[in-house]
């Protein structure tokens, strides 16, 4: 928590906060560089008339994503919509960054021990990042197959990573591995599934969607 603290102070020193206050605060450390460029694009595909983002701060087995997905696929078949009219946004933010992370990653640093991860349909601790599994692996029946992430991103969907929660992920790793955090960050970002887009905060991200049109469904 106190890790999380001084990134948020951190924050608002940057750019939030009145000069005479800064100074109170000056031992908080910044989690992103005010001169970063960050990709914002991705608002230009959001189109058609049902827009939806899905807030998912926690790794919760991996259903966060699921739901994203099963939206759509319901909406097309209860009402009728045409996949072009629909636009979907994921937001991985808090414990749900992991989510944004492929297996080498998960494999190296541990992640699925160090958040108790379950699997989505046998409740059993697994090693496996719950949101890449596959019916190629064994790991879920074929119908599930297109509720992952990235099959998910294939279909166009819009998948946003926390910078927050990327630089609180990376912390903790450091504190249990050692290493240099600017080294592990950088293999952490390297380590994103294709396709997923580093945003300054979910917050930030959440709230863009909806500037965007989205409705906001809190998804973990």
């Amino acid at each position: 928590m106190l890790h999380d603290r001084r990134e948020f102070l951190g924050q608002l020193v940057l750019g939030a906060l009145p000069l005479s206050l800064a100074p109170a605060l000056a031992l908080a450390e910044p989690s992103a560089q005010p001169d970063m460029k960050w990709d914002l694009s991705w608002t230009d595909r959001i189109k058609g008339k049902y827009r939806a983002v899905f807030d998912v701060p926690e790794i919760d087995q991996g259903y966060g994503v699921w739901r994203a997905s099963l939206w759509e696929q319901q909406y097309q078949q209860v009402l009728g919509v045409k996949p072009a009219d629909l636009s979907s946004v994921l937001v991985l933010r808090h414990n749900g960054i992991a989510l944004a992370m492929q297996q080498p990653f998960w494999d190296k640093h541990a992640l699925g021990k160090a958040n108790d991860v379950k699997h989505p349909l046998t409740q059993q601790a697994t090693d496996r990042n719950p949101v890449l599994l596959t019916s190629s692996r064994n790991e879920v029946p074929a119908e599930l197959d297109e509720v992952a992430l990235d099959r998910f991103i294939k279909r166009g969907g819009i998948v946003l990573a926390c910078n927050l929660a990327l630089d609180d992920m990376v912390g903790k790793i450091a504190a249990r591995e050692g290493g240099a955090v600017p080294a592990l960050r950088q293999e952490a970002v390297a380590s994103f599934v294709p396709g997923v887009i580093l945003q300054p905060s979910g917050v930030f991200a959440a709230l863009r969607a909806q500037d965007a049109g989205c409705k906001y469904l809190r998804a973990s």
